[in-house]
């Protein structure tokens, strides 16, 4: 799978500051602008002196680029700061070919079949999990980019299942406090 940046992406500066936000302003972003569903859709966390999560798109297929180059110009014309580029290579997916194909409980093999995701990893484990494994999505499946490829980081769960590491709801630091 080509990565996130390559052939053509756009970075968003966004004032988002959680990924939660960021996911919401994604996503709105991308019904609004109307994108084809082979764009993918990444979060990065930015740490500078304005902590925030910045987006981008970028897409490989042939096409593309006119398609980015007038989402660039409307968003830029709505008051975002976008440049060329992904803001990093190791962007958050949040859109991605096959996404909205993971619901409820799936084999690895049926996820990596049916999305752009190319390989699973276990937390905690250095091989990886048998394609029977099954993985209760939650409706929240987000990999992220390593060495250009898309890879999901999962845990293990009750009954020999896994869940994606990331928690859909997570609790904010503190609350019991």
């Amino acid at each position: 799978m080509t990565p996130p940046f390559a052939p053509y992406a756009i970075g968003i500066d966004t004032d988002a500051t959680t990924l939660r936000e960021a996911d919401h302003l994604l996503q709105a972003l991308a019904a609004e602008l109307d994108l084809p569903e082979d764009v993918f859709g990444c979060t990065h966390l930015v740490r500078d002196g304005r902590p925030r999560v910045a987006l981008s798109l970028a897409a490989h297929a042939a096409g593309a680029e006119p398609v980015l180059r007038t989402a660039r110009d409307r968003l830029t014309a709505q008051g975002y700061e976008v440049g060329d580029g992904a803001p990093d290579e190791a962007g958050r997916a949040v859109l991605y070919p096959g996404a909205d194909a993971l619901t409820g409980t799936l084999t690895l093999a049926d996820l990596l079949a049916r999305s752009a995701i190319e390989r699973v990893t276990v937390l905690g484990t250095p091989e990886e999990p048998p394609p029977d494994t099954r993985l209760v999505t939650r409706e929240h499946v987000r990999p992220q980019w390593h060495s250009g490829r898309l890879v999901l980081a999962a845990m293990p769960a009750a009954g020999g299942m896994l869940v994606p590491f990331e928690d859909p709801d997570p609790t904010p630091c503190c609350a019991d406090h």
